[in-house]
C-alpha cells in the first residue's frame, strides 16, 4: 500500500499570506505593527481563538505559508490547535511558528515533537520583538517547509545559527530569536 497515493493533496501555500493565531490584542497589535515595517507586502490575517481554524483551512483554496501560533490561548490551545494542524497531511506545506512567552526546556520540546517548525520567545522590548519575528519570517519564506516524509535522507530540513539539536538534546528558545528545527 502506498500512503503517498492514500493521502489527500497538499493545499496549495500562498507564501505570501501569513495567519497570527493570538488571543491577546495587545500582542497582535504588536505583531501587525512588528511584520508592517519589516514586511510591508506580507498579507496578514488575525484569529482569536484555534477552534474551527483547521475546518477553515481544510476548505479554502489555498493556505497561508505561515501559521504564527499562540500557545495560551483560552478555550482550544496552541497545543491543540498544533496538533490538529499536523494531524491533516493536507496542510504538511505550512510552516507552523510557536511564538509564546514560555522558555521552559519542556514546553520546547513538547512543541518540536508535535510538530512545531520553530518555536520563538516573545521579548519584552518591541525592537527584539521585531528583529526576533523579521528573522522568522524571513527564514520561512525563504525555506520551503518540508513535509518529514518527503525529506532527503541525510538532510534535516534545518539551516541557520540558531539550529536545535534534538540528538544533542538540545531545546532552547530565548530572547535571542528563533529556534529551528
Amino acid at each position: 500500500m502506498n500512503v503517498a497515493q492514500d493521502s489527500p493533496p497538499l493545499k496549495r501555500v500562498d507564501r505570501g499570506r501569513l495567519l497570527v493565531v493570538e488571543d491577546s490584542a495587545e500582542d497582535a497589535e504588536a505583531v501587525e505593527r512588528a511584520l508592517s515595517r519589516s514586511h510591508p507586502l506580507l498579507r496578514l490575517e488575525f484569529v482569536t481563538h484555534g477552534r474551527g481554524l483547521v475546518d477553515r483551512l481544510l476548505e479554502a483554496a489555498d493556505v497561508p505559508g505561515i501559521i504564527l501560533l499562540d500557545l495560551n490561548m483560552a478555550g482550544l490551545s496552541g497545543h491543540a490547535v498544533l496538533g490538529q494542524i499536523r494531524a491533516r497531511t493536507e496542510l504538511d506545506g505550512v510552516a507552523v511558528v510557536v511564538f509564546t512567552s514560555s522558555t521552559a526546556p519542556a514546553e520546547v520540546e513538547s512543541c518540536y515533537d508535535a510538530g512545531a517548525d520553530s518555536y520563538i520567545y516573545k521579548p519584552l522590548n518591541f525592537e527584539l520583538f521585531q528583529t526576533v519575528l523579521k528573522g522568522a519570517v524571513d527564514y520561512w519564506q525563504q525555506n520551503r517547509r518540508q513535509p518529514s516524509a518527503a525529506e532527503e535522507p541525510g538532510t534535516s530540513g534545518v539551516s541557520g545559527a540558531s539550529e536545535v539539536s534534538r540528538a544533542a538534546g538540545a531545546a532552547e528558545a530565548g530572547p535571542a530569536g528563533p529556534s529551528v528545527r
